[in-house]
């Protein structure tokens, strides 16, 4: 079955997806019961993406999956063309469902004669005939705001905090924040974690130096204590690595990291595997290729959050409930 009929016959769902994260899209279609609408999908000799689906897609509720990993710029322009078929086929909504939303972290600018990109790829959906967007813990939560349209910022914490409450000793866990920045997250952190103390670590960044930080000192309370550091992302480890050095030098007893994407670019997995982390925690949102994987490294399944927002979409619900109103 391709697709979900909803109970008064007047509704059809329908899944597809790019070539990004293959895994992920044949998960969230089990998870749904369903199978992804078939597509074909190639390349031209100069690099020209061609695509097309198998079946009718006309007055479906469509949800087009793609990651947006690496090679990053392929992959976007997939799943914009795929938006375009959709439109030219006459779906009746079109859902982009991008668990990792690409340019992310250029959502302002920091200096003169910069883009925003992020605002550029929320006009580029939009454009192309996308209805809504849906993606997981965006690097900042006003990119919501870029898309004309409805937009579901879904939040893989439950996810995460349910593993590591697993794997620590609550009465005796710091959470810490990588910078300033992301303090707020980790407050809610350490609700779900039973309440206890939280931390940060102070660090500087030159903003003409992309993926470049130093991690300078811990402030709160870390000596003896099991320190859980949180993130959005992971690309080339070094603020994570270097903030779990500190922390250790601080007295921390152990450190697990946990963040939504994994994005690992080079040398991500040599600082990782070095920088004395008892545990890495991600979710699957981007593929983890198995060159990437090392024996820290634990990767949780995003699957059932997403099938469980698209179902909600489809079915008029609320996609805010499934989430402990943290959306």
């Amino acid at each position: 079955m391709t697709g979900i009929i909803s109970s008064d016959g007047e509704k059809r769902l329908v899944l597809l997806t790019g070539r990004a994260h293959p895994d992920l899209a044949t998960s969230v279609a089990t998870h749904l019961g369903i199978d992804l609408l078939p597509t074909t999908t190639y390349e031209f000799a100069n690099g020209e993406i061609y695509t097309r689906f198998g079946e009718s897609v006309r007055g479906a509720d469509t949800f087009v999956l793609q990651s947006h990993s690496s090679p990053i710029n392929t992959w976007i322009m997939e799943q914009l063309l795929m938006v375009d078929a959709l439109k030219r086929a006459s779906a009746k909504t079109i859902t982009v469902v991008a668990p990792f939303y690409g340019y992310a972290r250029q959502d302002k600018k920091h200096r003169g004669r910069e883009p925003i990109s992020a605002r550029l790829m929320a006009d580029l959906f939009k454009t192309a005939g996308a209805d809504r967007l849906m993606s997981v813990d965006l690097h900042a939560a006003q990119i919501q705001g870029f898309f004309d349209g409805p937009v579901d910022h879904l939040w893989a914490m439950p996810i995460l905090t349910e593993y590591v409450r697993s794997r620590v000793d609550t009465s005796n866990v710091t959470v810490v924040s990588p910078d300033a920045g992301r303090i707020r997250v980790a407050e809610q952190w350490a609700a779900k974690l039973g309440g206890g103390p939280l931390a940060f670590v102070h660090k500087t960044r030159d903003i003409r130096s992309p993926n470049k930080t130093v991690a300078n000192r811990v402030v709160g309370d870390v000596e003896g204590r099991s320190c859980v550091l949180v993130d959005d992302l992971i690309d080339t480890a070094g603020t994570i690595a270097g903030a779990v050095r500190v922390l250790l030098e601080a007295g921390a007893k152990d450190v697990i990291v946990a963040a939504t994407h994994g994005v690992l670019s080079d040398p991500a997995v040599d600082r990782l595997q070095n920088c004395g982390a008892r545990e890495v925690v991600i979710t699957d949102t981007l593929p983890i290729a198995e060159d990437r994987r090392f024996p820290q490294l634990t990767v949780l399944s995003i699957a059932p959050l997403i099938a469980r927002a698209i179902r909600e979409v489809f079915d008029d619900g609320s996609v805010t409930s499934l989430f402990d109103g943290q959306a």
